[in-house]
């Protein structure tokens, strides 16, 4: 969901991958549990498929609300669609029960952007509401948008001539988080959260099916040694939730799952 015009859209339009992510986005907020119907606002729908996803489900009630800064959708039914043109939200506050931000922050602009996507979402959700909240890691060994290795690792002068000297573009239009920034953002913003890299990948083994060396890997390996990796992981994923809703307690959670200061 690119925010400025010049940068690109990025949306994955591969509606069956969209249907894996809504289901594992289901899962790590655990929404079967929480009451309903559920008032979802996804930020950046790309190709409608997880708005869709929501707004479908047999068994979940969901009114689902989109938004985005271009309309690329494949799929329109059963949801409301807002174009944006910014970071901010044509809602009233405390509006919503789950917000969802998948692979947003990183191209709506720099820091101070990063923090008006942030404080747009902690505005519209209502008390006891839940957030997904997913970036790529700048220190993942490729970047996804490019398909270069060590793109994001470069200092920002570096990344658009190296892009242009591979050919895979004329401008890299992306702000990739690292861990420490990102749960500062998220401290600056308002939110308490929860670090889900762990739960993420086994509910991506286990959704997908994966059956291939790396994944048989992937599922032996403790949990804890996951975690340990998680300033590589190449997606960082929270479930956030406004800092007095009692989600996590009353105080941000720091990566290791304990309540910080």
């Amino acid at each position: 969901m690119p925010m400025t015009g010049a940068r690109q859209p990025h949306a994955v339009l591969d509606l069956p991958s969209r249907r894996h992510k809504g289901l594992k986005i289901e899962r790590l907020l655990d929404l079967a549990a929480r009451p309903q119907p559920l008032r979802l606002l996804e930020i950046g729908t790309g190709s409608g498929g997880i708005a869709h996803y929501f707004a479908s489900h047999p068994t979940l009630r969901c009114r689902v609300t989109a938004v985005d800064v271009v309309d690329q959708r494949l799929v329109r039914d059963g949801y409301d669609f807002r174009l944006v043109h910014d970071t901010a939200l044509p809602f009233a506050d405390a509006g919503f029960d789950v917000v969802l931000s998948n692979h947003v922050i990183e191209h709506v602009g720099g820091r101070a952007a990063q923090l008006a996507h942030l404080r747009e979402i902690r505005r519209v959700m209502a008390p006891g509401a839940v957030g997904y909240l997913a970036v790529p890691n700048r220190w993942m060994l490729v970047e996804p948008h490019y398909r270069l290795a060590f793109l994001s690792w470069l200092p920002r002068p570096l990344r658009t001539p190296y892009l242009r000297l591979l050919r895979r573009g004329g401008r890299y239009d992306c702000e990739p988080l690292t861990l420490s920034r990102l749960d500062a953002l998220l401290a600056e913003a308002g939110f308490a959260w929860r670090h889900l890299e762990v739960e993420a990948l086994r509910a991506t083994l286990d959704i997908e099916g994966a059956h291939g060396a790396g994944a048989r890997l992937a599922r032996r390996l403790p949990d804890t040694l996951i975690a340990g990796m998680r300033r590589m992981i190449p997606t960082l994923i929270c479930r956030i939730g406004p800092q007095d809703s009692g989600l996590f307690g009353n105080a941000p959670v720091d990566p290791n799952g304990r309540p910080g200061s």
